[in-house]
């Protein structure tokens, strides 16, 4: 039987095609990230994007070129074939959404893995934050927004966020922990009114995840590590390759314990 708590347990069937669901709710206490990876001309630019946006796109790992692997993520980690479905771009068109990568992999490819929400939502949890689209079983939805971000070489665009649905006491919580840690997008970019920041609730990027309010829910807006997947899209690359929505790198870094100080 699969143990979904076990990291290296969720790569091995997802490299095996026996695990194609979301993986917010696989391998609780270790860290997700997002995948974009690019052609080696395009890697340093790229960096240079993701230290000016540091908030959606905190960078967990960047592999050498034309290596799928980065061991200090996790030894066994092929970003090849161990994400459960991924999107292929050519010249800024998505042509695909392949399960695995390994026959159009390149020497020249650089892979980055960015901190992803998904990892602390266990640490908001661990802190009594009630998380609705969890119980519901569906995700938080992702939004693109108003606002622009900090452009590096051909990257730019608009800053992508995700938006989970609070209550008033939560979204304290919620912000008070998540500041803590800033390779997982740090604190909320805006909590209150989606109109503000150019978002509509109804139509999400990717169009899934929990996009509807209960009464007195807030719904609290963080930036998001799709924004990296907007910049590469808009940049027109001759060849790039991200994850599919929800579907993560899953490594082995542990998560911080809870200090017991942001409650």
């Amino acid at each position: 039987m699969l143990d979904l708590s076990s990291p290296r347990a969720v790569r091995l069937a997802i490299r095996a095609g026996a695990f194609r669901q979301f993986t917010n709710q696989v391998a609780p206490g270790y860290v997700q990230g997002n995948l974009v990876v690019v052609p080696a001309a395009h890697a340093d630019d790229f960096a240079a994007y993701c230290a000016a946006n540091a908030q959606a796109l905190p960078i967990l790992g960047r592999s050498q070129p034309g290596d799928p692997h980065i061991p200090a993520l996790a030894e066994d980690l092929d970003l090849r074939t161990d994400v459960g479905s991924y999107m292929v771009f050519r010249d800024g068109v998505h042509v695909a959404t392949p399960d695995q990568v390994a026959d159009i992999w390149r020497d020249d490819l650089v892979a980055f893995v960015l901190g992803c929400s998904f990892s602390f939502e266990a640490l908001l949890l661990a802190h009594g934050v009630r998380l609705r689209h969890l119980e519901e079983g569906s995700v938080s939805a992702m939004y693109v927004t108003n606002i622009d971000t900090a452009a590096a070489g051909p990257f730019g665009g608009k800053l992508v966020v995700s938006m989970r649905a609070l209550s008033p006491p939560d979204a304290i919580t919620a912000t008070i922990v998540s500041a803590r840690y800033p390779q997982f997008h740090g604190r909320p970019l805006w909590i209150g009114d989606p109109a503000a920041i150019g978002v509509d609730l109804d139509h999400s990027y990717g169009g899934h995840g929990l996009m509807k309010l209960e009464p007195g829910e807030l719904p609290v807006f963080w930036a998001c590590g799709a924004t990296g997947q907007i910049a590469a899209l808009g940049a027109g690359l001759p060849f790039c390759i991200t994850h599919h929505k929800a579907h993560m790198v899953v490594t082995d870094l542990r998560l911080p314990a809870k200090t017991g100080h942001e409650s």
